[in-house]
Parts: C-alpha cells; sequence; structure tokens
C-alpha cells in the first residue's frame, strides 16, 4: 500500500481550543472584552464570554500581561493595562486635529441632522479644516474643506476671535488698518459691533451667526479644547436653514451641543 510522501502528508491540526490554532485571534478577542470592563472581569467569565478553555484564555491574559496591555486588581480580576492606555492616549494626541473631531462631528450631525463644520483662525479668516453634510433633509452648504470665510461673519471666527482678543484693548489692535467687508446686511463691521459680539461670545462660551456670514443661514460655534485650557485650537459649529432652525433653538441646544462634542473628543 503507497504511503504519502513526508511532503505531501496531511499534517495533524492542534487539539481544538489550543491558542496556537488562532492564536492573535485569541489575544485580540481577549483585549476587547478587556476594554469593556473597566471595572474588571474574572478568569471565568472571561472565558465564558470568549468561548475558549480557561487555559486558552489564561495563556493569552499572560501576553497581555507581558506587554503591559492587561493587569490583575487587587480583587484578582483583569483590567486594562497602563502601557495600552499610553500608547493610545499619545496615538490619540499626535492625531491632527481635523482628525481627532471627526466622531464629534458624526456625533453632532446624526442628532440634528444639519451640516456641521471644524474650523480654525488664520487671522483675518476661519479655514474649514473639517465638514460633515447630513446624507439627506438638509440643504448642503457651500463651505468646502480648506474654504475660508470671514472671521467676524461666522460664529466659528467670532468664538475664536473671542479667546484671541481676550479685551476691547486686543480687538482695537487687531482693527487697525483691517477694513472689514459686510457678507450680509446683518454683518457687523464695526468696531463697536464686533467688540459686541466678542463680549457675549466671552461670556456665554459660544457664539452665533444669524445670518450674518449667508442670508438664510443660522450657526452656532462651540470651542474645541485639545492642548490648552485657555485658547481653543478651534471651534465646531452646527449650521441650519434659519426657516427650519431659528437661532433661539440653536441656542436652546447649546448645553447638548457642548455635551455631544466633550463626549467625542
Amino acid at each position: 500500500m503507497l504511503q504519502a510522501s513526508p511532503s505531501t502528508r496531511r499534517k495533524e491540526a492542534p487539539p481544538a481550543g489550543d491558542l496556537r490554532l488562532v492564536g492573535a485571534d485569541r489575544v485580540l478577542a481577549v483585549l476587547a472584552e478587556l476594554a469593556r470592563h473597566p471595572d474588571g472581569i474574572g478568569l471565568a467569565e472571561l472565558s465564558r464570554v470568549v468561548d475558549s478553555p480557561k487555559p486558552t484564555v489564561h495563556r493569552a491574559l499572560a501576553s497581555l500581561r507581558r506587554a503591559g496591555f492587561a493587569r490583575q486588581d487587587g480583587r484578582g480580576r483583569y483590567v486594562l493595562g497602563d502601557e495600552l492606555m499610553r500608547l493610545a492616549f499619545a496615538n490619540h494626541e499626535a492625531r491632527p486635529e481635523h482628525l481627532r473631531v471627526q466622531e464629534a462631528l458624526r456625533a453632532l450631525c446624526d442628532e440634528f441632522g444639519e451640516t456641521v463644520h471644524y474650523a480654525v483662525l488664520d487671522d483675518g479668516d476661519v479655514v474649514y479644516r473639517a465638514k460633515i453634510d447630513p446624507p439627506v433633509g438638509a440643504m448642503k452648504l457651500t463651505s468646502t474643506i480648506g474654504g475660508r470665510s470671514p472671521a467676524h461673519c461666522t460664529a466659528v471666527g467670532k468664538l475664536l476671535l473671542a479667546y484671541t482678543l481676550p479685551d476691547d484693548t486686543g480687538v482695537d489692535a487687531w482693527l487697525a488698518g483691517r477694513a472689514l467687508e459686510p457678507r450680509t446686511d446683518r454683518s457687523p463691521v464695526t468696531a463697536q459691533a464686533i467688540k459686541a459680539e466678542l463680549t457675549a461670545a466671552r461670556g456665554a462660551g459660544y457664539a452665533v451667526d444669524d445670518q450674518q456670514n449667508e442670508i438664510g443661514i443660522n450657526c452656532i460655534a462651540v470651542p474645541v479644547w485639545l492642548t490648552s485650557s485657555e485658547v481653543p485650537v478651534g471651534a465646531i459649529s452646527v449650521s441650519a436653514l434659519a426657516h427650519r432652525a431659528p437661532l433661539t433653538d440653536l441656542v436652546d441646544n447649546v448645553a447638548r451641543i457642548q455635551s455631544i462634542v466633550q463626549a467625542n473628543l
């Protein structure tokens, strides 16, 4: 009877549940489950949830512990390790801010069904770094990523100016030799009007655009704090058709907007 050659002989599979069979998948499954239990999870429960024998899960935990990605707390329960948290936060902090705000923008767009922007200040203009339009139901605005608008006419611009220019003296210095052009007949273009708008924004912690940049469009903006508690790196805005979402409605929802931004940064 012919025998299979060594090169064609069928290899025996490792026993079921052996970590070598799907080692990386097992380790990742355990890691993902640890992330769902900030208060910790015991070995028996973890084995049940990932549907693997205790020895298999224990080997996965040993690998994660050696890397600093898991540890045991004082009760013997397993939690995410400090090294994993350090790497995650370091990666998050190194990402460009327009990527770090994407989750906040998506959450706001889903919540309100309106266009949302993230913008930064560049002297007399704001530059849009990110934008999300709702898939249906709202008019898509003409703003584009990389596009500019005058800071004094936009909610994001006025909010960022309010923190950059902390008093009237700073506003006067910024206005010196600068001609402010109106975008609509509601645009603030005098020193008195600009000072009043920025004072209101500083006091409220948000700024509004009452059809000052584009007729028919209302907007409210809140700051984005990533690297400093004194000067925001940018601002996030929710823009809406004035006839559908009066400015008072946007203002009534500012606490909700702020909480969504804070929860998703």
